[in-house]
């Protein structure tokens, strides 16, 4: 039956433009049933149009209804373009017209459309109706849609209609044994092609006879029956062999080895005979599969061999692909395999046979993939577009006493929480005695002690104006970007993405190996395909290469595995309910996995090791039971604009020397980590965010030793940044937002590199450090996955297989010692920074404001803790608090305007070249036993003492310079042993009400620091943090009332 030229194109109007191609005028020179060919110079045709146009000016002959005149009614003579156009035979309605059309075949339809426009639009419009019949009762084919949306109509029937009948006659393009037209339909006309009928009652009573007496490509029907070859049997010349009746009317118990160029198989029933697994066997010509059932046995398709498989069913039944250049797996079922579905193994032969071209070109014409809208990333904060967050001032390059620092302190807190720590402010000042004599001290010969009595005591304080000009350049941008962080109050709202996810249009357009992997076809292509219920789906190894589009794998061991320097591409698959990871890549494997719906798998939603480095773009990879992405041994891959989500361990798991390029995901709302690099994990993270996630944002332990950069990791229900027990890394230029608790944990014994960072508004401690023997060991070994890493056999013991590649990046500094460096930590629930460890620290460069509790608490310090060149100001308790026994250094900071003492010691070290200015509270508190040496700072006082010594304080103070605060209070406030404690050359400043401003000159105002000495420079990243920022705004949360980490706390 040949398929009509109408379904093609729309007719032409004029002769000029009808020109018929060579496959047009094949089609209408043949017709089944009772059609009649007819010539221009046969039988006279029926009028089409009033005005003469018949159906010679179309080209062809045309047939009207049989037993019913057609003709075309027009207000004129002729057939324009713009007439108006209404169809009338004896006065019947459309309606009528469309039940009649509907009862005609193909050839007739196909006529029917070649008369003029109006007849091919009406012909167009029996869509839902005969063209739908037609493609339904075709035993060669199922609904277009099948297996996978059997439910949902196709957008047209007859397209779809068409591109079935094309694909249908790929195997008979092979014209080499004719000179005339490549088309099926000449072969048809030809007087020596016959059908043969096989069955009870026919002419032959097996297949095996029947081949014997067929020639070239001639039609075999089998009636139905079960057909069993006791041998097997040898296909030498190309033949059709079509079963008759439903599908499963007729089986073939066969072994069938095909030597010939081309062979056609439609609408049996194919199982193994006893002595052979194999039903089909192909090595250099071409099959093709129509509506055809396997069971439990193989087909194999070796190179330059080529198949073409469409609407079959592989029941426990598999087919193998040995080194081809292409073969098409299209709209077929594979059902309880007890292997690979799929087999393609070998890199795509050269040697190609004939059909490699004609399926090439089918696949080049197959629509895309329904052309499905983008799905937007998903989002459920989308509810309201945020804008720039408002800028509150900077501080003044002056201090003011008197003037109110409430803007600069967080508004979150409770009238109890204010009234609770007044409380602890007035318990610290009951400590004071009255004022001594001072010895030791050198006053200044411009000061008068008179005149630290010249201010009225009743005078109001907002008028009492004492300033000490200063102006701190070099941590300006970072005290910039701290204010930025502070939210809008007014707008509860969550987190809006600050960095949108690409399409996979833009992926592909910025990489140039994607885009070509993309748009690569190699070896086997598998589209729309349904693999369920089995052991494994698609196996490509031996550098064979695959590509899987629009296909469905659930309820399996795998979906897909790669191994052995083989290349798949993924686009637009369902992966789920897999009962070991979907997607395995190992052994150097790659390729392309993008756009695909990968979730509810037992393990990890793809897992890549051994040296594999697969591109993985725009896909969801969500509600896991285990992880969603792991890598490890040595594997790589880049990992770009995913959506991983909802999985119930790390969001992607890197171990073992795992090392992939993580950029632009979107992870978040997991059970665990967001990313966790453990067992000497590394890898680049940049550029994702990282949100919602129940346990750490990222957490990084045990030689974990990755790039963690420009990521927003916030509103976590733990901490921010988790570096546990020997973690290293390089942190930079984060932005660390909103988490319930601790911005930054860090471990002691880790030895990660944390700079340029923007942490802020996180419920307990900005950054937290803590010892082995606290808080440490309530975490949990693994935050990340407990994964099976010795599946099939494979060493558990992956340090023996590492092979010492060391591809660290060039920015990179070696360290030695935990460095806290040019980060903004500000608007925390407790401490800005919290210590309390036994390894060594350095703290340098930091911005620390506007935090809850004191700017930077050490607790614990057995080693010493380096604290330099930080701005440590506008703090709600204190600037420094160091404990008993802790060892510190401070050295060339900043610490203004807190609310409490600008620095509270309890320990032993160094105070050395510091601007403690305008603190609430003292300036400097020395308790019980510390052991300072305080050398060389300048200190003051908004309204007490600026040096105060209690108790048994030992160690060494000179060479300050102290300026007096309020009224009526001396300089320095000393209630200690004085042969312990030793007061020399200091100069002291005592108020004057008329004398000129002071100020910090000489050095200027510190912090000071050298952007040449800086070791990374932070100009690009505080850009990206500060663009970032200003795109967030949400609720909050008050501070945990525990201090330690939320999640020790639920341990």
């Amino acid at each position: 039956m040949g398929f009509p030229a109408s379904l093609a194109a729309a007719p032409s109007r004029d002769a000029s433009e009808t020109a018929a191609t060579p496959w047009q005028r094949a089609v209408e020179g043949s017709r089944e049933g009772g059609g009649r060919s007819r010539s221009k110079g046969g039988e006279e045709l029926p009028p089409a149009c009033p005005g003469g146009a018949r159906g010679e000016r179309l080209g062809r002959p045309w047939l009207p209804v049989p037993g019913v005149g057609a003709r075309c009614c027009r207000p004129s003579s002729s057939c324009g373009d713009n007439a108006e156009v209404t169809m009338e035979v004896s006065g019947l309605p459309l309606e009528l017209w469309r039940l009649i059309l509907a009862y005609l075949r193909l050839p007739d339809l196909g006529r029917c459309s070649l008369v003029c426009k109006a007849w091919y639009e009406l012909i167009l419009s029996l869509d839902s109706t005969r063209w739908r019949q037609l493609c339904l009762r075709c035993i060669e084919c199922r609904h277009p849609n099948w297996p996978n949306q059997p439910d949902v109509e196709p957008r047209s029937w007859r397209e779809a209609f068409k591109q079935h009948y094309l694909a249908a006659k790929t195997w008979t393009k092979n014209a080499q044994e004719l000179e005339s037209s490549n088309c099926f339909s000449l072969f048809r006309r030809r007087k020596d092609r016959r059908v043969l009928y096989v069955g009870p009652g026919c002419e032959f009573d097996n297949l095996g006879s029947a081949l014997t007496s067929a020639n070239v490509y001639d039609r075999i029907v089998l009636f139905p029956g079960i057909y069993e070859e006791q041998g097997e049997i040898i296909l030498n010349v190309p033949v059709e062999i079509m079963g008759h009746g439903k599908l499963g009317d007729v089986a073939l118990l066969v072994c069938v080895d095909q030597h010939c160029a081309t062979t056609r198989l439609c609408n049996l029933v194919f199982m193994p005979v006893w002595f052979s697994p194999v039903m089909y066997k192909v090595s250099s010509g071409h099959v093709q599969f129509d509506n055809c059932n396997f069971e439990n046995g193989q087909l194999q398709i070796h190179a330059p061999g080529t198949c073409q498989v469409k609407f079959c069913t592989f029941n426990q039944a598999s087919i193998s692909l040995h080194s081809v250049a292409l073969c098409v797996l299209e709209n077929c079922e594979f059902v309880g395999s007890e292997i690979a579905s799929v087999t393609v193994e070998g890199h795509p032969s050269s040697d190609r046979n004939w059909a490699y071209k004609h399926l090439m070109g089918l696949v080049k014409s197959f629509s895309a993939l329904s052309n499905t809208q983008d799905s937007t990333p998903l989002n459920p904060s989308n509810q309201e577009t945020l804008g720039h967050l408002p800028t509150q001032n900077l501080r003044t390059c002056e201090i003011v006493i008197g003037e109110d620092q409430n803007n600069l302190l967080p508004p979150s807190r409770s009238p109890q929480a204010c009234e609770k720590d007044f409380q602890k402010d007035n318990e610290i000042k009951r400590d004071l005695c009255s004022a001594r004599d001072w010895k030791g001290i050198d006053p200044d010969p411009d000061s008068n002690d008179s005149s630290q009595s010249s201010g009225s005591e009743n005078e109001p304080e907002d008028q009492f104006v004492y300033k000490v000009s200063h102006q701190a350049p070099s941590l300006s941008h970072t005290l910039a970007r701290s204010l930025l962080g502070q939210p809008q109050t007014t707008r509860l709202s969550n987190l809006q993405n600050g960095l949108e996810l690409k399409t996979l249009h833009q992926e592909l357009q910025r990489d140039s190996e994607a885009q070509s992997l993309a748009s690569s076809l190699q070896g086997c292509l598998i589209r729309k395909c349904l693999f369920r219920d089995g052991k494994g789906g698609v196996f490509v190894c031996s550098q064979g290469r695959a590509k899987m589009e629009g296909n469905i794998f659930r309820d399996l061991v795998y979906a897909v595995r790669c191994v052995q320097n083989s290349k798949i591409i993924m686009l637009k698959n369902d992966i789920y309910h897999c009962k070991a990871s979907g997607i395995f890549l190992r052994l150097e494997a790659g390729g392309l996995i993008a756009d695909n719906n990968i979730y509810s798998n037992s393990e990890a939603g793809v897992d890549i090791r051994k040296g594999a480095n697969p591109f993985i773009l725009c896909n969801k990879i969500h509600s896991g039971l285990r992880s969603g992405i792991v890598v490890l041994g040595n594997g790589k891959g880049i990992i770009r604009s995913n959506q991983i989500y909802g999985n119930k361990e790390a969001g992607i798991y890197i171990l073992y020397n795992g090392n992939p390029i993580v950029s632009g995901n979107h992870i978040f709302q997991g059970l665990a980590a967001g990313i966790a690099v453990n067992e000497n994990g590394r890898g680049q993270i940049t550029e994702n965010v990282i949100r919602e996630n129940h346990w750490g944002g990222a957490d990084i332990r045990r030689g974990g030793d990755p790039v963690l950069r420009s990521n927003l990791i916030c509103f976590g229900y733990s901490d921010g940044v988790v570096v546990g027990e020997q973690g290293k890394g390089l942190i930079e230029g984060n932005t660390i937002y909103g988490n319930k608790g601790c911005g930054m944990w860090i471990m002691s014994s880790s030895l990660p590199h944390i700079t340029s960072n923007q942490i802020a508004h996180n419920s307990i401690y900005g950054v937290a450090v803590f010892c082995q023997k606290d808080d440490a060991n309530d975490y949990l070994i693994s935050q990340g996955s407990n994964e099976n890493f010795n599946d099939e056999g494979e060493a558990s013991n992956w340090e023996n297989e590492l092979d010492g590649e060391d591809d660290h990046f060039s920015s990179r500094r070696p360290i030695s010692v935990a460095l806290i460096e040019s980060n903004s930590i500000n608007h925390n629930g407790a401490a800005g920074l919290y210590v309390k460890s036994n390894e060594a620290l350095n703290v340098i460069a930091n911005v620390i404001i506007a935090n809850q509790e004191s700017g930077l608490a050490v607790l614990q310090s057995t080693q010493l803790t380096r604290i330099a060149n930080n701005s440590i100001s506008c703090n709600y308790l204190g600037g420094v608090l160091v404990e008993s026994e802790c060892r510190v250094e401070l050295r060339g900071n900043g610490i203004y305007d807190n609310r409490g003492p600008g620095v509270s010691s309890k320990g032993d070290g160094t105070i050395l070249e510091n601007d403690i200015i305008g603190n609430q509270g003292c300036g400097l508190q020395l308790l019980q036993a510390a052991n300072m040496k305080i050398t060389k700072n300048r200190i003051h006082s908004f309204r007490d003492y600026g040096i105060v010594m209690l108790d048994h304080v030992k160690g060494l103070v000179q060479e300050n310079m102290i300026f007096q605060g309020k009224a009526k209070k001396t300089i320095l406030q000393q209630v200690s042993n004085l042969e312990d404690c030793l007061v020399q050359n200091n100069k002291l400043l005592a108020f004057k009400k008329s004398d000129v401003p002071w100020k910090l000159e000489n050095p200027p105002a510190r912090p000071h620091i050298e952007e040449t000495t800086r070791s990374i420079s932070t100009a690009h990243h505080s850009q990206k943090v500060a663009n970032v920022t200003t795109r967030i705004a949400t609720r909050v949360e008050g501070r945990c009332p525990n201090s330690r980490s939320i999640l020790c706390t639920i341990l």
